[in-house]
């Protein structure tokens, strides 16, 4: 008899310590996928790094068509030629946020680390750093500020309504909105892969009820696939705001 084992939906919000318990240094398996999707990510860009071949092939040339498509689908749309000097910031961005989706679709670990605030909430803040440095380096503090919280071309008296509204919406939304999307969507899918991998792991018996097994497992596997793309699809709106949020930074009268 096989027995199929799944992170219950709890391990979302609590994981227990793996190494070093009780200390400030403790580890839980969040911080070991980060760490491990740090290594990838150091290996793939040295790996595919070692051999500069005309004709890319294997990873660099997966590597090439990462930059291609960080540079010409990200950073020319959202932030122009200025941008791209942020090439290699968004590159590891979103290679890390797409590895930290991943994670929830890959055995043994079926655990995406975004799915946990903590993660998210990180990575909003340090753009959240980012873009308003650069904006108070290039438009100075005065003409941030009269950027961010006083639109151009409205009248004086509706200042009185919109400026609270910018400042809001601006300094605590912006970041708040930029990592409940993420944790949000990749919390949903791990609930729905735990419902069917329970579901299926619970009709995994030798009764007769185990004919309606290949349903809830056809459920499994279109959710899991579905979760692979989603996955993508939430390091590339991450990826993409982060730029927007650069852009308008350095770029103020767009």
């Amino acid at each position: 008899m096989f027995a199929l084992a799944f992170p219950p939906i709890s391990h979302l919000f609590e994981w227990p310590n793996i190494f070093l318990d009780g200390t400030p240094l403790a580890i839980n398996k969040i911080v070991l996928i980060n760490i491990l999707s740090v290594i990838v990510i150091l290996g793939f860009v040295f790996y595919a790094g070692r051999k500069k071949a005309l004709v890319p092939t294997g990873a660099q040339n997966v590597a090439e068509l990462t930059v291609q498509f960080i540079r010409d689908g990200i950073i020319m749309q959202t932030m122009g030629p200025a941008g791209l000097v942020w090439t290699p910031f968004l590159f590891f961005l979103f290679l890390f946020v797409l590895l930290n989706n991943w994670a929830g679709v890959i055995p043994p670990i079926i655990l995406p680390s975004t799915g946990r605030m903590a993660g998210p909430l990180f990575l909003a803040l340090l753009v959240y750093v980012v873009w308003i440095y650069q904006a108070i380096k290039v438009q100075g503090l005065g003409g941030f500020l009269r950027n961010a919280l006083f639109p151009p071309g409205l009248p004086k008296f509706l200042y009185v309504l919109v400026t609270p509204i910018e400042f809001i919406s601006t300094f605590a939304i912006r970041p708040f909105s930029h990592a409940v999307r993420l944790f949000a969507n990749l919390m949903a899918g791990h609930i729905l892969l735990a419902t069917f991998a329970v579901l299926s792991a619970s009709l995994w018996v030798g009764q007769w009820y185990a004919v309606f097994l290949p349903f809830p497992f056809a459920m499994l596997l279109g959710v899991w696939l579905f979760e692979v793309l989603a996955g993508f699809l939430q390091a590339y709106i991450f990826v993409v705001l982060t730029g927007v949020y650069i852009g308008g930074s350095i770029n103020p009268a767009h």
